[in-house]
């Protein structure tokens, strides 16, 4: 649920294990990059990350070089380890040499880091230079600044983060400029260090890494009518409802929901923008008009600050609904607000 991902960010609580069956579901799709490559798992203990588990029990068949994972630990607590008592850990595996077991912490060997294990630690980036391909689950209160880092360093990655980092301003410009895109998979549950279950919002797989999926199109079948494809009152864009909805032959901007990321083609669509009061966001895509002296009115008849209808998308109404609505001084009518959109041209329209 999305407030259990909320109450995780506010909390500082990172603690969340990707299952294995997730793991072997995404990465069966990647398995052509890793040959040859030294893949770094940093915020993973291997005595109990199933990253480890999967690169260590595949390392053969993916024809890896190196792998090499590390964990956090400070003197405050320890996202992967039971034991406060121990150092930062990290291992480096090359492969069963002269054939032998599959193998296991225990016969490959740990060896100790200086500091925390902090992937921003100058130990876990000299570690990350070495690596061509990064996979893991990084720490969700952290994901804005463990991206920019992957970025900075011009790596390769596949990571997990949740539905709302697309919405992030420092990661949205990259999904518009191509340089990061989602997975194939969507996962909800991982486990916490106590054995539980525990269920998220939807999370996504991140990378840079290229695949099928992104040359596939979608399949449109439906044509533009007024009626069924409003036209925003502050965007010069058309609204869409869902990803597989958009009209085939409609040649101007269309908001959609952010979960049309999933199913993005590049050489099908265009990102043009996001329809959220953010400057950075105003700047792209160019809403046409900022509300004055908005007002929430409330279905019980009061009035409220209506000042979300300058973060989000708008539909006028003809008619006062039942529920909430919102006025300003400069909308003709009532208005509605619309969950954020992601702006969007259609490359190859069918007339």
């Amino acid at each position: 649920m999305a407030s259990n991902l909320h109450k995780a960010k506010t909390t500082k609580n990172d603690e969340f294990y990707t299952q294995l069956a997730d793991i072997e579901r995404e990465l069966k799709h990647y398995r052509h990059h890793f040959k040859d490559k030294v893949v770094y798992c940093n915020c993973d203990d291997p005595r109990v990350s199933n990253f480890f588990h999967y690169f260590s029990y595949n390392f053969e068949n993916l024809g890896l070089k190196k792998l090499i994972t590390t964990c956090y630990k400070n003197q405050d607590m320890d996202l992967f380890s039971q034991n406060d008592s121990e150092q930062a850990i990290y291992l480096e595996y090359e492969g069963e040499k002269d054939g032998g077991t599959v193998p296991t912490v225990e016969n490959i060997g740990v060896n100790y880091l200086k500091g925390d294990g902090d992937f921003r630690s100058e130990e876990c980036i000299d570690l990350l230079k070495e690596a061509d391909i990064v996979v893991t689950n990084p720490p969700f209160s952290l994901f804005r600044e463990y991206v920019a880092q992957l970025v900075e360093y011009d790596k390769k990655f596949l990571i997990i983060g949740n539905v709302n980092a697309i919405t992030y301003k420092e990661i949205f410009p990259l999904i518009k400029e191509n340089k990061l895109w989602l997975g194939y998979n969507t996962t909800r549950y991982f486990y916490q260090p106590d054995g539980t279950l525990f269920e998220t919002a939807r999370t996504y797989w991140y990378t840079n890494l290229d695949i099928a999926k992104r040359s596939e199109d979608l399949i449109l079948y439906k044509t533009y009518n007024e009626e069924e494809y409003p036209k925003y009152d502050n965007y010069d864009a058309i609204n869409v409802d869902k990803a597989t909805e958009i009209p085939m032959d409609y040649e101007g901007l269309m908001g959609v929901p952010i979960t049309f990321l999933d199913k993005y083609n590049p050489e099908q669509f265009e990102i043009i923008g996001f329809t959220s009061g953010r400057e950075e966001f105003e700047k792209i895509a160019h809403p046409t008009k900022k509300y004055i002296n908005p007002k929430q009115i409330n279905k019980d008849g009061s009035i409220s600050n209506g000042s979300k209808v300058n973060t989000r998308a708008t539909l006028p109404l003809d008619e006062v609904p039942d529920g909430i609505y919102y006025t300003a001084d400069n909308a003709d009518k009532p208005l509605k607000i619309v969950y954020a959109r992601v702006l969007i041209k259609n490359k190859k329209v069918v007339k």
